[in-house]
């Protein structure tokens, strides 16, 4: 097969090779990030920086990575009047294999984490209480505890339990056996009362049509979809519980919040006036662009809209019925019953970190709102600035108001809705570029931020494993990364491949029908399908929907792809479709749709599979012109289009491998090859 010589990008190398020059002095790769000799930040606090486009007189330092035991980390929080920090590493998704993890950012790399407690289900938030203690979440648990004690785990002392975890009961029966959004994010309050997310068991709260009722686990009196408040006695320190213990008293303050994993309060609240937010994962569509997420004002006693309402006013068709009579009838509309978001967020962003910075080291950040954007879509992976007013409400701008779009054609939209442009609040980026770059660095994954008594901001990525820290840098920042995504023209062709192969499209065909509209649709996004598409146009838009997303499908090498990982629930990230781990045992064949899914990814590309011959732990790979373009691991298997390479002895061609394995140096249009002599058959 040739390469693709159409791809001219001799613009994007160029900045590409001025940016990424630095880095290529090593060949060191942590958690995906390229390690050269740059340093960001100053003695004991120098780390290596990473390339990550950034505000000006920023810098950021890869503190830990992969290489030290972070598997899932979550949030992170410092310890007072110490200089060790506390990470939640929750290990995965449907496991209890959580741990609590003590950094100390001045000890030698290499042994920077320790472990202080394991076992814990889906441990999540952390947080400094009145007390000075740390304290922290599982799925069902507030607990604090002294992560600096011989036996961290004796020290535990539960403040709030028996709180909806991953196993619950509906008002109405239905009993839910893993629920989609368990996390505890918690906040205290200057008065020592505790704020506690607790989400929806699942993205719309969408049952069998028609829907006549509201949705059952937004109603009674311990709703899904809320911010639980929790009063503390007199004096403002919750008591230790013993296991049967009553909970503190409890209060429902805001209802219809999908999943309020960032929170933010001004340090004045609750004095009136000063502002409670919150940002909103909200709903899934397929469109790529709707609906915006959000930022709400929360106040007490009020309805966010989740499932009914989204964007500001646009009603959930599926709900058209519970609309239109009853207690939510023109619910929407009606500003009474019904509080619209206060700003809206980039669509699909996923904001799952939100603070008030408040620090000496960024003047210029002081009581600014900061916003971290998780969504692996092209508008999230940024962290965001907002200026605030005099009680930490963004200021408002009207319309238009634009956000940014990583590697497109269109790199600003306007907020919208159904009923057009809409005003929200302006802001700027912290870290802007952190789309995946080979060689250079993986998607931004960011979660939990704190910002440190020196007033350096922490950030821990989950799907990166990394903890990160963010300083002041001289001069002017490096070069922009250029965008390495799969191109239109590389989805074509791979999307002919299959078209003209009967046995790949009649795979193609299973999956879509077996496993995408049967449990995908809806969730994430509907893969681009519209009704009345005839079915070998589903097939390929479905096929373009994956290969369109980063990571999912390398061809030829299906175990490098997410859509194999996350399909049979390997690593940390969540399963997918949720309630994935049931279906081999409850749907006849189901195992046969995963293989397939396999078979198409693997066989994808026309040529010769061959493994890479066992030895050393990696094989060094070339360009046509020599250029080192990465090493693959021994035992990979590659699409080999060329056993005897053109014009290169001894060599021979194979597709493009993933990413992980690119170090950048090269195009596809320079070819990939290999010394014929470590290519083996497979068995």
């Amino acid at each position: 097969m040739a390469p693709w010589h159409n791809l001219a990008r001799a613009t994007t190398i160029a900045v590409f090779t001025g940016a990424f020059c630095s880095l290529a002095l090593s060949s060191e790769i942590r958690s995906g990030y390229a390690i050269g000799a740059e340093r960001c930040g100053s003695g004991v606090l120098s780390f290596p920086r990473i390339q990550i486009d950034m505000k000006k007189g920023f810098c950021a330092g890869l503190v830990a990575s992969e290489g030290d035991n972070l598997i899932f980390p979550r949030s992170i929080v410092q310890i007072p009047g110490r200089e060790q920090f506390v990470i939640s590493d929750m290990g995965g998704w449907n496991r209890t294999d959580g741990r609590l993890l003590l950094l100390d950012p001045r000890a030698s790399e290499g042994k920077r984490i320790a472990e202080v407690m394991t076992d814990l289900e889906y441990p999540f938030g952390l947080a400094i209480g009145p007390d000075k203690k740390v304290y922290a979440s599982t799925a069902e648990t507030i607990f604090r505890f002294d992560p600096l004690a011989a036996n961290p785990k004796s020290t535990i002392e539960p403040i709030i339990q028996g709180l909806p975890g991953r196993r619950i009961p509906l008002p109405d029966g239905t009993k839910i056996n893993e629920s989609s959004h368990s996390l505890k994010h918690f906040i205290f309050d200057k008065t020592g009362r505790i704020f506690v997310n607790v989400g929806s068991h699942s993205d719309n709260c969408i049952t069998k049509a028609p829907i006549t009722k509201p949705c059952a686990a937004g109603e009674g009196p311990a709703p899904l979809a809320s911010i639980w408040m929790f009063i503390p006695p007199a004096g403002g320190l919750f008591p230790a519980l013993k296991p049967n213990d009553p909970n503190p008293q409890r209060e429902i303050y805001a209802r219809g919040l999908r999943n309020s994993m960032a929170l933010a309060l001004h340090p004045r609240f609750p004095e009136p006036g000063y502002a409670f937010l919150q940002g909103e994962n909200a709903r899934d569509l397929q469109d790529s662009f709707k609906p915006n997420e959000e930022i709400n004002a929360i106040e007490k006693g009020k309805h966010y809209g989740w499932p009914y309402c989204y964007d500001l006013s646009t009603q959930s068709p599926e709900f058209k019925a519970v609309l239109q009579a009853g207690q939510y009838k023109n619910f929407c509309n009606n500003t009474a019953a019904y509080k619209q978001p206060y700003s809206l967020l980039p669509p699909h962003g996923a904001p799952l970190g939100m603070l008030y910075y408040h620090g000496s080291k960024f003047r210029e950040l002081d009581g600014k709102l900061l916003v971290a954007l998780h969504g692996y879509r092209s508008t999230g992976s940024r962290m965001l600035i907002y200026d605030v007013d005099d009680h930490g409400f963004p200021k408002i701008s009207p319309p238009p108001v634009r956000y940014n779009v990583s590697c497109s054609a269109e790199p600003t939209r306007s907020f919208e809705t159904d009923a057009g442009e809409t005003k929200a609040a302006l802001y700027e980026e912290l870290i802007s570029g952190w789309h995946r770059v080979n060689g250079a660095r993986p998607r931004g994954a960011p979660v939990g931020m704190t910002v440190a008594t020196d007033g350096a901001i922490w950030v821990v990525e989950d799907k990166n494993q990394t903890v990160i820290r963010i300083d002041r840098a001289s001069g002017n920042p490096p070069a922009p990364l250029p965008c390495d995504m799969r191109t239109q023209a590389q989805i074509d062709e791979l999307a002919r491949f299959v078209a003209s192969d009967p046995q790949k499209s009649s795979y193609l065909s299973a999956i879509r029908t077996g496993i995408v509209e049967k449990h995908c649709v809806g969730c994430h996004s509907d893969f681009g399908l519209k009704r009345g598409m005839p079915d070998s146009e589903k097939d390929q838009t479905v096929l373009r929907f994956m290969l369109s997303q980063d990571g999912w499908i390398y061809p030829g090498d299906p175990d490098s792809g997410k859509l194999r990982t996350r399909l049979r629930g390997f690593g940390a990230e969540k399963l997918m479709p949720p309630g994935g781990e049931n279906l081999p045992k409850t749907e006849p064949g189901y195992l046969r749709l995963l293989n397939f899914a396999d078979y198409l990814a693997g066989k994808m590309v026309p040529g010769t599979r061959m493994r890479v011959k066992p030895g050393p732990p990696y094989r060094k790979f070339f360009s046509r012109t020599d250029k080192e373009c990465g090493e693959i691991p021994t035992t990979k298997v590659v699409v080999v289009t060329q056993t005897n390479a053109v014009g290169k002895p001894g060599f021979s061609q194979f597709y493009r491998p993933a990413d992980p394995f690119l170090n950048g140096e090269c195009t596809d249009s320079d070819g990939y090859y290999i010394q014929q002599n470590l290519l083996v058959p497979l068995l």
